[in-house]
């Protein structure tokens, strides 16, 4: 593994450098497309469906937005338990969605983390195809992770963060006995499908992807008291990866708990808390066809102070690392549409376009 005090400065001057040429690449700009929406926490898009997207709403629904047209697609708000980090917080549809009308949504109970599978029919969900595909009970009630995506294997992918509470106390994200902490897999298409542990390290994973031109993976994992950080595994890992957390919180040592499997790997980017930061909220990488000097970048940002950052990466490593010029109160989440332009929104019910 990299030293990781070489490392820490390594990402300093790589942003320092990035911000001095901000403007040299053309920059995203922020445009209001939408508002009302209650407590939004990820807008995303469907296969076959290119003049439409979702918005999840934390306390249980997921609306479809065709324009100035708003839907109800799906209401669990009667399974949620909402409040904090906990609430309807993922979702993913199948890749085959056009055919296959299958999609997979992942929430908190009072007591538990579930991921369930629905199919819809006429354009809506149907509450009666409801099943449960991974339930697992929750300690405390923040660190819930939530997101799903479908990875360029087939595979279906989800983190339930470490548990909770602070500084992982039962050590679990470095324990392989426990699921909690990783990147969990499943093969939707085997006939007995079941969790897989493909990353471990991990605090509280709020939003990763993979990059839908190179299936390249992102992680924003929220760190504990000092440190945010951006990972990043190549398409073609070398094996089994470890996200460090809780050896290291960020790249600054954290705790001496015994060493999980894996490569230990270092984050690509990491920031202090400083000016009002304090949770990462991982993005994506655009592909979009409104701004070609752009595409490739790595767009991501910060729920306290709304900064928002963009990265590309190269040989494995963050470059041209910039803050974009606008910021985003409140921000929770990005998305992106069928074209691949991307989305945002704000606790206070704001859908964004980064034009």
């Amino acid at each position: 593994m990299r030293t990781l005090s070489l490392v820490a400065l390594a990402i300093a001057l790589l942003t320092a450098a990035g911000a001095s040429a901000a403007g040299a690449a053309g920059s995203f700009r922020l445009v209001v497309v939408g508002r009302g929406f209650d407590n939004p926490v990820l807008p995303t898009r469907a296969p076959g469906e290119p003049k439409t997207l979702y918005v999840v709403e934390q306390p249980g629904r997921i609306l479809k937005v065709a324009g100035r047209r708003r839907t109800v697609f799906l209401d669990v708000k009667r399974l949620v338990d909402f409040g904090g980090e906990r609430g309807l917080l993922g979702l993913a549809f199948s890749p085959r969605y056009a055919r296959d009308h299958t999609f997979y949504v992942a929430y908190t109970t009072a007591s538990e983390n579930v991921v369930a599978r629905y199919r819809s029919a006429r354009g809506l969900a149907v509450p009666e195809s409801a099943r449960i595909v991974f339930s697992t009970q929750d300690p405390y009630s923040n660190h819930n992770g939530g997101n799903l995506a479908f990875g360029p294997d087939g595979g279906l992918y989800t983190s339930i963060g470490d548990g909770g509470s602070g500084g992982d106390p039962e050590d679990r994200a470095q324990n392989v006995q426990s699921q909690f902490g990783k990147l969990l897999r499943l093969d939707p298409r085997s006939a007995s499908p079941s969790w897989t542990i493909a990353a471990l390290g991990l605090r509280n994973p709020w939003r990763f992807t993979f990059d839908r031109a190179t299936g390249d993976l992102y992680i924003g994992d929220v760190g504990q008291n000092e440190v945010e950080e951006v990972d990043f595994t190549p398409r073609r890992s070398p094996g089994l990866e470890n996200y460090g957390w809780d050896l290291y919180e960020g790249t600054h040592r954290y705790e001496d708990t015994p060493q999980g499997p894996g490569k230990l790997v270092s984050p690509v980017f990491e920031y202090a808390h400083e000016d009002g930061s304090c949770t990462v909220v991982g993005g994506l990488v655009y592909r979009g066809k409104a701004r070609p000097a752009l595409r490739g970048r790595y767009v991501f940002g910060d729920y306290c102070s709304g900064s928002v950052w963009s990265l590309r990466i190269k040989a494995g490593k963050a470059t041209s690392t910039r803050r974009e010029r606008f910021r985003i109160s409140g921000l929770t989440s990005f998305g992106e549409d069928a074209a691949g332009e991307l989305y945002a929104v704000s606790q206070d019910g704001t859908l964004y376009r980064l034009s």
